[in-house]
């Protein structure tokens, strides 16, 4: 059974850092994508960074680009989101989510993802 845990959340001022973890058990996850996500309320999950397990291959929203980075480490079949220079409107709960590469559907849309964890809250204050 596939288990995604996410970790790392917290309380930041503007301008700060923030790394979340992902750490995924359950089978191997060589050919799958993983995501982050995000869901500030009252609006819809929507996507942040994607990150193919087997090579480098990286995707970032447009809203993220030049200040978050995606990363793996085989080894601990982990994921992280390294957020720097956060703004108050990232605060959100971030999800980390699994999907296999050759499914339908693009890496951006959460609809495609098969796993999900639990999610962890970001704030970020001004």
């Amino acid at each position: 059974q596939v288990q995604l845990v996410e970790s790392g959340g917290g309380l930041v001022q503007a301008g700060g850092s923030l790394r979340l973890s992902c750490a995924a058990s359950g089978r191997t996850f060589s050919g799958y994508v993983m995501g982050w996500f995000r869901q500030a309320p009252g609006k819809e999950r929507e996507f942040v960074a994607a990150i193919r397990w087997s090579d480098t291959n990286t995707y970032y929203a447009d809203s993220v680009k030049g200040r978050f980075t995606i990363s793996r480490d085989n080894a601990k079949n982990t994921v992280y989101l390294q957020m720097n220079s956060l703004k108050p409107e990232d605060t959100a709960v971030y999800y980390c989510a699994a999907r296999y590469y050759g499914d339908s559907g693009g890496y951006s849309s959460y609809k495609s993802y098969n796993y999900w964890g639990q999610g962890t809250q970001v704030t970020v204050s001004s």
